[in-house]
């Protein structure tokens, strides 16, 4: 259903004050000719509203002879901002940039964060916005799921579709998404409400099973057969299936990058908020599928770069794949069972 201006602006209040903007603060609203003019208009207005020096940049699309797909995250790392210095630097002195436009796994958003910069990308619909407002109560989730992740030296998953998958962790960062930027350097994903970490080069081994029903990102699509992956030193080794898994292995060779079936991150939802079946509402270019990476207890594993979290593995092939009812350990400790968040476990 649509959502007034009103409605949305409000929405905007709230994330804009979880995420510490003062009167007097710079904020820049990055966008593009794909950005939803309602969601532009009232970000606008509510920074505005916050007291904030608002500056809008526009910068028009590249990538149209690469990409598969009109979806932001169909084609990662080089965007519209690669090269342009004028408007990095303007992005660099800001405090907030409301990115509406995609800056994800980029070398230039890395460096816009280094300087302080605070990063909130926000390219849903507005409805999806409204109804997926964060708040502090998701933010002390997260950070509680984060503690033990972050400890964690294992990670097991298994399905009753057959995914037996282990991850051995420590290399990298875990990492954690609620939905607004309330430090310096910060980046987040509004809506969200998950964490991840990436499993140590080399060392993921076992099967991933895509069960009927699951979904695969960013081709934005309910898997109407079994898909297995047979996964070795790090890599998927093979994808077995019907026509659903020579989908996955055709788009993920298009780039002609071996990282790209290299295992990127892992980790689970917990955002009550977003659900397993609003993909199935919307056209596939209305929405980015972010209430799938989110939905509370799935079990999120991603192939592709891993240079987010500080590793050298680059590539513009992203693949995000949301399970259903996995059960996930954490050295030995179940943390999800077959779907169902145990929080007890997290603390």
């Amino acid at each position: 259903m649509a959502v007034s201006d009103q409605q949305l602006i409000q929405a905007w209040s709230e994330v804009l004050r979880l995420s510490r903007t003062a009167p007097g603060q710079s904020v820049a609203i990055l966008c593009s000719v794909v950005t939803h003019p309602q969601t532009l208009r009232c970000a606008t207005v509510a920074a505005q509203a916050a007291g904030a020096m608002v500056t809008r940049i526009e910068l028009p699309p590249i990538n149209a002879d690469k990409a598969l797909s009109r979806d932001v995250f169909g084609y990662l790392g080089e965007t519209p901002l690669t090269g342009n210095a004028t408007a990095i630097a303007a992005l660099k002195a800001s405090d907030l940039v409301i990115d509406l436009m995609g800056l994800l796994f980029s070398p230039e958003q890395a460096e816009i964060l280094a300087c302080g910069t605070r990063i909130l990308l926000a390219v849903e619909p507005p409805e999806v916005l409204v109804r997926t407002v964060p708040t502090a109560a998701d933010r002390e989730r997260v950070l509680a799921a984060a503690e033990r992740l972050r400890g964690a030296r294992t990670m097991h998953v298994t399905s009753p579709a057959g995914t037996d998958v282990s991850f051995r962790l420590g290399e990298f960062p875990t990492i954690c998404e609620y939905g607004f930027v309330d430090a310096p350097g910060r980046w987040d994903h509004w809506p969200s409400g998950f964490l991840f970490t990436f499993a140590n080069e080399g060392s993921s081994e076992g099967i991933l099973v895509i069960d009927r029903g699951d979904i695969v990102l960013p081709h934005k699509r309910y898997a109407n057969e079994r898909i297995t992956l047979q996964v070795r030193d790090g890599y998927v080794q093979s994808i077995e299936g019907g026509v659903d898994a020579d989908l996955l292995k055709e788009f993920m060779r298009s780039f002609q990058d071996p990282e790209a079936f290299a295992m990127s991150h892992v980790g689970w939802g917990l955002q009550p908020r977003c659900n397993w079946s609003t993909l199935a509402l919307y056209d596939r270019e209305q929405t980015t599928g972010q209430d799938a990476r989110a939905f509370e207890g799935n079990f999120l594993f991603s192939l592709g770069p891993n240079n987010e979290a500080g590793g050298k593995r680059s590539t513009p092939c992203h693949i995000d794949v949301p399970l259903r009812h996995c059960t996930v350990s954490l050295d030995g400790e179940v943390v999800v069972r077959e779907g169902k968040v145990l929080d007890g476990n997290l603390r």
